[in-house]
């Protein structure tokens, strides 16, 4: 009996799922959904840490800071912007949109498509219109007048004639470079940037915030392949997080070892492929989200070595004739009230 009583595996099977609801509740309080225990376990073996730029890195607040065109004054063109951008939701469009601050006339529109990565297009007043980046004009074969800038450029083409041009500027996230630093700190090898901005608006961000690699003019399905390398290329029990907010990181966000979105203004389908959602946008909460998991993981396997050692040592009493009744039933009970005890500590978050 008293052998049975000790042999009794309430204290694993009880304080090891404790321990992670302890860390899924303790990341909660920080504003950190995180949808699973085994999401913590992988983010605690996080070595490279790849972060989406616009909406993530940078505010994903753009406003308008040029507007050129030889052949119409710079409202009409940014008339003609709105139209086309009216139904589309991105941080881009929507700058464009408040630029021109009236009432759209939807009758003025038709066939609204967007082109993700690329841009969109339309017919406004029964003529043909599409807005977008470099690589769209040139997969249209229009001929424009490329603008270097650090801001992002679109341009804009009126029935296959290129008609000007709107730059649009946004600025880094409040923390992003703390951020970055606070990831090395908790062992993160490599911090990479993935977006599909031109080269020259990507490379001065990361030099900014001193991102490790920065790859560029990217669509959505390039990103993909650029996860599956690192992924690929990862070394055996370390994991690939992915950080991001639109509905193109969707595919990327579920590839990833962990997925983790931005829950304020990242999309829906962003929020539904992502394993980690952040409440707030506030970047600086991963490096706490890593700290959670390597400490939900350390009351993890202390549960495991004291509930183990503890039970392993009171049954060799017991084959000696040593143990009795009341010592078998603390190394039943009490050991898994004192492992359930050391569970809840992972409630307990230090935002700082």
């Amino acid at each position: 009996m008293i052998f049975l009583v000790i042999s009794c595996p309430c204290a694993l099977v009880i304080s090891i799922p404790m321990s992670w609801f302890g860390g899924i509740g303790g990341a909660s309080r920080a504003g950190i959904l995180v949808k699973g225990g085994n999401y913590l376990e992988t983010l605690s073996r996080v070595k490279t840490v790849i972060f989406d730029k616009t909406g993530t890195l940078t505010s994903g607040k753009f406003s308008v800071i040029d507007v050129s065109s030889n052949v119409m004054s710079g409202p009409e063109l940014i008339e003609i912007a709105a139209l086309v951008e009216s139904h589309i939701h991105h941080p881009i469009a929507n700058s464009i949109k408040s630029e021109y601050a009236k009432t759209i006339d939807e009758s003025r529109i038709k066939d609204v498509r967007q082109i993700s990565g690329l841009g969109a297009k339309a017919t406004v007043d029964g003529n043909r219109v599409c807005i977008g980046n470099e690589k769209f004009m040139r997969d249209m074969g229009v001929e424009f007048d490329r603008v270097d800038s650090a801001g992002t450029v679109v341009y804009l083409t009126l029935n296959g004639k290129y008609i000007g041009n709107i730059v649009i500027s946004d600025k880094i996230k409040e923390g992003a470079r703390s951020t970055v630093c606070k990831l090395k700190r908790e062992g993160v090898d490599r911090v990479v940037m993935l977006t599909g901005d031109r080269k020259i608006i990507g490379e001065n961000v990361a030099k900014q915030l001193e991102i490790d690699g920065c790859y560029c003019e990217l669509l959505p399905n390039e990103k993909v392949e650029k996860l599956e390398q690192f992924l690929k290329n990862r070394r055996l029990g370390q994991s690939v997080v992915f950080v991001g907010d639109g509905v193109n990181d969707a595919p990327v966000l579920s590839l990833a070892d962990v997925g983790v979105a931005m829950g304020a203004i990242g999309s829906d389908a962003a929020m539904e492929a992502a394993d980690i959602v952040l409440m707030d946008d506030d970047i600086e909460k991963i490096p706490l989200a890593i700290k959670i998991s390597k400490k939900t993981m350390n009351i993890v396997k202390q549960n495991i070595i004291f509930s183990l050692g503890v039970k392993f040592a009171i049954l060799f009493l017991g084959s000696l004739g040593i143990t009795n009744m009341w010592l078998a039933i603390f190394a039943d009970v009490g050991v898994s009230m004192i492992a359930i005890l050391n569970a809840l500590r992972a409630l307990k978050v230090k935002s700082k």
